[in-house]
């Protein structure tokens, strides 16, 4: 049904005009309130009701963090299909398709910039490529920015944000996990700092092994962080876990994060820790 009004001696056709305002306002997830997605983008994508942070793509996450000027590196990796893995949709249908959505080769995106005054190696996950999952592209992608550390001797930053080891890949996705945690036990040897940042989500084979062995862990307010997600465990366990569970919160008042650091303080916090660290 279409609803009209007059407006100074003219009628206007109401349903035009939501259709032109469609798109533009979006309803926080936590406090259920709506916001102008121009004035939530320009807030870095944190509700500033009650600062839920709504989940971002990697490049804005480079953007938010380096200086104009740097470089995204090892972009010329491509995921294959090992195991011809076949199961509701094949995975070579499944790569293409997130190629496609968001413009990467692979979930990770490496970056070589200035963090403030320091020289740095970052490297983004992203989960909208399969859910940030981590398979042998993912794996070899992290250990060269952790090669690409101890030949510069500059400080690396891994910003995490996956649901795991990529099933599609089996056992070459799992080798990923210890190739990566290698290579940081070869950075701490040569006293490189490197620094973890959890966001929403980070879990499964991610959170076993780099996420969790930085020389500094910390992590976005509110992010679901752990290894078998809340009702995984639930179910296997027949209890009911406690309010928060598994989130940033809970993590660091249980010693398991250093710090919980909100996204907009985040670039800064970096700086100054690099500083103390020494870099």
């Amino acid at each position: 049904m279409s609803w009209f009004k007059r407006e100074d001696n003219e009628i206007v056709n109401d349903s035009e005009k939501t259709v032109r305002t469609e798109g533009l306002w979006i309803r926080c997830s936590d406090c259920g309130k709506i916001l102008f997605k121009a004035e939530l983008e320009a807030n870095q994508q944190v509700c500033w009701h009650c600062g839920h942070h709504f989940r971002i793509d990697a490049r804005t996450r480079i953007e938010n963090l380096l200086e104009p000027g740097y470089e995204l590196v090892d972009l010329e990796l491509r995921s294959t299909d090992p195991l011809n893995f076949t199961d509701l949709k094949p995975y070579k249908r499944r790569l293409a398709e997130a190629q496609a959505k968001t413009g990467l080769n692979d979930a990770i995106v490496n970056a070589v910039g200035q963090l403030g005054p320091h020289s740095v190696v970052l490297s983004v996950m992203e989960y909208a490529f399969i859910g940030g999952s981590m398979g042998a592209v993912v794996g070899e992608t992290i250990a060269r920015a952790v090669d690409r550390s101890l030949a510069t001797r500059h400080p690396l930053i891994i910003v995490a944000a996956s649901g795991g080891a990529r099933m599609m890949e089996g056992i070459a996705s799992l080798m990923q996990l210890a190739k990566i945690s290698a290579g940081l036990a070869r950075m701490d040897d040569a006293k490189i700092p490197y620094i973890s940042v959890m966001t929403d989500p980070t879990t499964g084979g991610v959170t076993a092994s780099f996420a969790m062995l930085g020389d500094l862990n910390i992590a976005e307010p509110g992010a679901l962080i752990g290894f078998a997600g809340p009702r995984v465990i639930e179910q296997t366990i027949r209890q009911k876990l406690p309010e928060g569970f598994q989130r940033s919160e809970f993590l660091l008042e249980h010693g398991f994060l250093d710090a919980i650091v909100p996204r907009k303080e985040m670039k800064e916090y970096l700086s100054q820790t690099l500083s103390w660290m020494g870099a």
